[in-house]
């Protein structure tokens, strides 16, 4: 009688131990950008280094230019994580607020915008590092770029006509968001923080007419 042949259960075992490294990888990456954060918080990127990130993180030099490649690749990466944060706030309630039934792209530009700038308030601590601190070479033109794009996702979604003053409009209504966050992280208080938002979005809502 002929003995049936098991298959491996290939899917079964790969796709787990895939899902268990990827989740290792990413608690690494952040347990080294939450060092990152604190070395960069009290030396600044000038004098700070790799040897105080491993310090800090406990883990290897090896291991930290595995997953960053530098001192220059960690606070890019911090910071572009903390901008995600930004991110991930503002779609957040952009994309519950348009789930409700909102289809209005003034309301769910405001939306984002208060999601984004209470944000701003949250994150004060990082963020006040990336005002003061010029980064690494190249830096500087990094975030420019990050901020036209930023420009051309409020354009989409305000439905702003491609003309000079319809770029204008949209133009001025971000740097309005940047700038007011900037201030926020600046508040001494949760109070000062929530007059400075309310603020700024009745002013948002003058200038989007």
């Amino acid at each position: 009688m002929a003995t049936r042949t098991e298959e491996p259960e290939t899917l079964d075992v790969i796709e787990p131990t895939v899902g268990r490294t990827w989740a290792k990888t990413a608690q690494t990456r952040q347990a080294i950008l939450d060092a990152a954060r604190d070395v960069f918080l009290e030396h600044g990127f000038a004098d700070a280094s790799i040897a105080h990130v491993v310090e800090k993180s406990g883990f290897s030099v090896g291991s930290i230019y595995h997953h960053f490649g530098g001192k220059a690749e960690l606070f890019t990466g911090l910071y572009l994580t903390h901008q995600g944060g930004y991110v991930d706030s503002a779609r957040t309630a952009v994309a519950a607020l348009r789930a409700s039934g909102e289809e209005d792209g003034l309301e769910l530009f405001m939306a984002g915008a208060r999601a984004y700038l209470e944000s701003a308030w949250r994150r004060r601590e990082v963020a006040r590092l990336f005002l003061s601190d010029p980064g690494p070479a190249g830096f500087a033109s990094m975030r420019r770029a990050r901020s036209k794009a930023w420009i051309r996702q409020n354009a989409q979604l305000l439905d702003a006509k491609d003309d000079a003053v319809g770029r204008v409009r949209v133009s001025i209504m971000t740097a309005v968001i940047g700038d007011a966050a900037r201030e926020i992280t600046l508040c001494d208080s949760r109070r000062e923080a929530k007059t400075m938002i309310e603020a700024s979005l009745i002013f948002l809502r003058r200038i989007a007419v």
